[in-house]
């Protein structure tokens, strides 16, 4: 995957965990102020949050085997969220590479609070070239532009 001699292997296996302390700003009513109907929701965890600190962990893990002009995009997403968590409990992600393809990697994922299992699947994240990826959206922003 990586051309440079000086980074790690990246191969089936690696795994990765992170801790997120539960606060208000990662609650359903806090999203977004223009949805309304989120503001009338419980104070738990968000699905979207959830799904953010998976993709963080993923980030987080990859970090020490990507070239400095890589980043990884997430592309796919199939993740159950069975348990709601309040303000104060702590969840734990936990990722584990299952399967490389060329660019495309794929991770098993789990998420724990303080009483057990919330959330768990697989995320697929590509590994990306920044410059290109930034050439091709400005691409895209423009031709936007020019057809409104």
């Amino acid at each position: 995957m990586s051309p440079s001699n000086t980074l790690p292997p990246l191969s089936v296996g690696l795994r990765h965990v992170e801790r997120l302390f539960v606060a208000p700003i990662h609650t359903v009513p806090e999203i977004d102020d223009s949805w309304p109907g989120f503001r009338e929701m419980p104070p738990v965890l968000a699905t979207a949050t959830m799904i953010a600190f998976i993709e963080q962990t993923c980030v987080q893990g990859l970090r020490p085997f990507l070239n400095p002009g890589q980043r990884t995009v997430g592309t796919h997403v199939d993740v159950s969220h069975v348990a709601a968590t309040p303000v104060g409990m702590t969840v734990i992600a936990e990722i584990e590479l299952i399967e490389v393809e060329g660019k495309s990697l794929l991770f098993k994922v789990t998420c724990r609070d303080d009483t057990g299992v919330i959330g768990e699947g697989t995320h697929q994240r590509t590994v990306i070239d920044v410059d290109r990826f930034m050439k091709r959206l400005g691409e895209k922003s423009a031709a936007a532009a020019a057809s409104r």
